[in-house]
């Protein structure tokens, strides 16, 4: 079982910034992926950003691409996103996921609104 838990969120205004954090409760020896996807009040769960374990390689979604960053820290676990020049559009509950083996772990979400 793996358990994630993300932190980070709140409220901010159009263009400032925040970091978000999920800290995985499995040896990360064991993750192959780990990514955000976040869901908009009555839209669709939709991909932020992922990367892989094995060589670093990330991929973002275009909405996202070149304001967003993900990184991780092997020594404590810990999957980040950096959002910068956050936007209206960018309000959502964003989630971290991780893919261990076959399986896919979800953790409960951190609420981000962006509001002027």
């Amino acid at each position: 079982q793996v358990q994630l838990v993300e932190s980070g969120g709140g409220l901010v205004q159009p263009g400032e910034s925040l970091r978000l954090s999920c800290a995985a409760s499995t040896r990360t020896f064991r993750i192959n992926r780990m990514g955000w996807f976040r869901q908009a009040p009555g839209k669709e769960r939709e991909f932020v950003a992922h990367i892989s374990w094995s060589d670093d390689s990330t991929y973002y979604s275009d909405s996202v691409k070149g304001r967003f960053t993900i990184s991780r820290d092997n020594a404590k676990n810990t999957l980040y996103l950096q959002m910068n020049s956050l936007k209206l559009e960018d309000t959502a509950i964003y989630t971290c996921t991780a893919r261990v083996g076959p399986h896919d772990y979800w953790g409960q979400g951190t609420q981000v609104t962006v509001s002027s």
